[in-house]
This record gives structure tokens, C-alpha cells and sequence, in this order.
């Protein structure tokens, strides 16, 4: 996550306390998050602040909007910085992700358009699209059809 200071706090330097629906700045000031907006506004709280050079440049002060799935989110960012192993496995997979997702959206270098009105209708196309690209790439690694379907592995 970013922060409106460079170099200053971020989200997850605020402490979210979901039981008692509180959130607490890195400099120990408590407030209550919103129940409709689950958003927690520190106000005129920042304003006497020592650590508010680091924390926002905002005259009103410092607003904290938490996601619904808050901690998990902070958990998925804290398990990013501290497990090499995950980031190796995402830069190894990452590619071929993209490539799908690459020809499946475009044909020849172009983007494609939706061709029909309605959900329903642009479901059935992406269903035969990604089958027909699927049994492109299984021909290609050697998929044949003798007798039955076979996949050659050499």
C-alpha cells in the first residue's frame, strides 16, 4: 500500500480492531470505525499531531477507509514481504497467466469486442473461446486423434 506521504505510514501501520470496531494511529490516537462506511476519521485528532509530517498532507487530517475483507488483505500483504517462496512462485507463473489472459482478449495483436448484447450470450463466447484456445495449446503440445484422443508424450 501506498502512502499519501512519501515514505510515511501506510494502512497497515494502523492498528484495526475488528471486535471493538476501533482503529489506532502509529501515534496512539483511538477512533471508531463506521459501521455504513468503514471508515475511520482522525480529524482534528491530526492536527496537534508530532507524527503528522508522516502521516498526511490533508488539512482535515487522516482518513482511514478499511476494506471489507480487511485482514485478510493485510495477511496476504504481510505474507508478500516476508515469504520469498510466494513471490518466486508468482514471477514463475505470472507469464503464462498473462499470456492467457493475452489470447483469450485479443486475436492478431487486436483487442476484442464483446459481439452480442447480455451476459448470458458473452458467457457461451467466452466458454468456446478459452475451449477452443485450450485445444489449441493441447495440439500443439501434442494431442492427436487415433482411435480415440491421445496425448503424445515425448
Amino acid at each position: 500500500m501506498q502512502s499519501p506521504v512519501a515514505g510515511g505510514f501506510t494502512i497497515d501501520d494502523f492498528a484495526v480492531d475488528e471486535d471493538g470496531q476501533t482503529v489506532t494511529c502509529p501515534a496512539g490516537h483511538t477512533r471508531p470505525i463506521s459501521p455504513t462506511t468503514r471508515t475511520a476519521a482522525f480529524g482534528a485528532l491530526c492536527r496537534t499531531c508530532p507524527l503528522r509530517d508522516r502521516c498526511t498532507k490533508s488539512k482535515t487530517g487522516r482518513k482511514i477507509v478499511l476494506h471489507e475483507h480487511d485482514a485478510l488483505l493485510r495477511q496476504a500483504r504481510r505474507d508478500w514481504t516476508t515469504d520469498p517462496t510466494l513471490r518466486e512462485r508468482y514471477r514463475r507463473h505470472r507469464p503464462n497467466i498473462e499470456r492467457v489472459i493475452a489470447q483469450v482478449a485479443s486475436r492478431g495483436g487486436r483487442r476484442l469486442k464483446l459481439r452480442y448484447r447480455g451476459v448470458e450470450p458473452n458467457n457461451a463466447w467466452l466458454k468456446r473461446r478459452t475451449a477452443a484456445l485450450n485445444l489449441r495449446n493441447l495440439i500443439n503440445r501434442g494431442l492427436h486423434y487415433t482411435n480415440g484422443w491421445a496425448l503424445t508424450t515425448c
